[in-house]
């Protein structure tokens, strides 16, 4: 919920043109013991293994061998070969305040030396390699929300600090002191890696945290979100914590959002920015185009964006504790207003707000860059902005997963931004998401009871 504008972009913690061997003598440089070699499958699951030093020069020559069906959601069956992870040099980041000579280093899994094209990350550099062939560049930033919580024997969840009870706690100066070790422990690493953590506050519901980095090269921001994620809940375990960047953990409370604002260039050029903009917002008619492309592919970029059953009890809220759901319904646009699907903060950039924090950052980062793309290729036009009768009436955001995966099959531009790399991602994903919905609505639960029970 920021209004701070983006800092400049920033280099990763090594030289991006660095080559394998760099990445052996930066971790014996730095004094890393270990290395985990990570990556995600669809759903974001962190998936890694723990490479000691000794081993990296193997690493970075051979990659390193995962069971694929063993990880989860990544296109594999029991009798595939394995998935061979390939580090990328440039996204080496030593992580001491997790443990002392421990460093991360992000991988693409590789099936018979081939790059798999179910791979989050393989797809997010398909979707990259083809905008830089029409010479432009998708630069993104991203908020990270996230709750605090405890887990009682029972199950029930409560926010870790049992005075953050406030019935308007965003921005709630007692709130962040009382977490002030943990944030800023987060924050620290954050400037120590170079992504120039600029706010850390707390949000509009009990227990939720923010803490915001500058923008980068879209690839480096997906990478650092991950990073993040991690970061956050290791540092939150260590004190007894667990943080969660689930949607909607309670009912009555916000839920997190993962915002992404988001540019084009051209080198250094930045093709957004326009002020002789007639519309007021400082953009260009590039930029115009871009949005009404993301506009217009809203409902089948849901799947992505809001990618679980949980997701649509967030954006499906009609109230909360606060007043307010910060979640769009509706795929508008405007000014610096928070109700709308895209934000214009400033002539900068945009601000995409209907991912959440369940989104797998590369998949959201490749769909959105594509709808921006095709609306580029149309000269779309998004219209007079807001949800007046002079605006462009686009249909509802879907109300749940399962309308959000039929949105997603409908919609070519979406599942081509996921078979950017190779073909059958988008179906597979589907078809998760589709059982996913189905094993939640085929559970009894305590709604069912409390409605039924004796009701007839």
């Amino acid at each position: 919920m920021t209004l701070t504008s983006p800092s400049p972009a920033r280099t990763t913690t090594t030289d991006p043109a660095a080559g394998p061997a760099d990445l052996a003598g930066r971790a014996r440089a730095d004094g890393i013991r270990f290395l985990l070699a990570l990556f995600v499958d669809l759903t974001g699951k962190p998936c890694a293994k723990l490479v000691p030093v000794e081993a990296v020069d193997e690493l970075v020559t051979d990659g390193v061998g995962f069971a694929g069906y063993a990880v989860g959601a990544i296109g594999q069956q029991p009798c595939d070969p394995d998935l061979i992870a390939i580090p990328d040099p440039a996204s080496y980041t030593p992580l001491p305040w997790v443990r002392e000579g421990l460093a991360l280093v992000h991988c693409d899994p590789h099936v018979e030396g081939v790059p798999w094209h179910y791979a989050p990350r393989v797809a997010l550099k398909a979707a990259i390699a083809g905008a830089a062939r029409r010479g432009l560049e998708l630069r993104a930033g991203a908020e990270v929300e996230y709750f605090l919580v405890s887990r009682d024997a029972d199950g029930t969840l409560s926010p870790a600090d049992s005075r953050d009870d406030a019935a308007r706690p965003c921005y709630d100066a007692r709130g962040v002191t009382r977490m002030y070790d943990h944030l800023t422990t987060v924050s620290t690493a954050m400037n120590a890696l170079g992504w120039g953590n600029y706010a850390n506050d707390h949000e509009d519901a009990n227990g939720q945290f923010e803490q915001n980095f500058g923008y980068a090269d879209a690839l480096t921001t997906a990478d650092r979100v991950i990073t993040a994620r991690y970061l956050i809940s290791v540092l939150a375990e260590q004190r007894g914590m667990t943080a969660t960047f689930m949607p909607k953990p309670f009912a009555d409370s916000t839920g997190s959002g993962m915002h992404l604002h988001l540019s084009l260039w051209s080198g250094d050029d930045p093709r957004f920015p326009d002020d002789t903009d007639p519309r007021g917002f400082g953009l260009s008619a590039l930029a115009y185009q871009f949005l009404a492309g993301v506009l217009d592919h809203a409902p089948g970029m849901q799947a992505v964006l809001a990618p679980t059953v949980n997701s649509y009890k967030r954006t499906g809220a009609t109230s909360t504790r606060s007043g307010a759901t910060w979640s769009p319904r509706r795929a508008t646009y405007g000014g610096n207003d928070r109700t709308h699907f895209v934000r214009i903060p400033d002539g900068d950039r945009i601000e995409l707000r209907g991912g959440d924090g369940s989104a797998n950052p590369y998949l959201a980062l490749s769909v959105a860059l594509a709808a921006g793309l095709d609306g580029i290729d149309r000269a779309a036009d998004p219209g007079p902005p807001g949800t007046g009768t002079d605006a462009v009436v686009r249909p509802d955001l879907p109300p749940t997963l399962l309308h959000a995966v039929e949105a997603l099959g409908a919609d070519p531009v979406v599942t081509g931004a996921l078979d950017v790399a190779g073909p059958g991602v988008a179906g597979y994903l589907a078809e998760v998401k589709r059982e996913e919905f189905f094993d939640w609505h085929g559970t009894v639960g305590s709604w069912e009871h409390d409605r039924y029970l004796t009701a007839f």
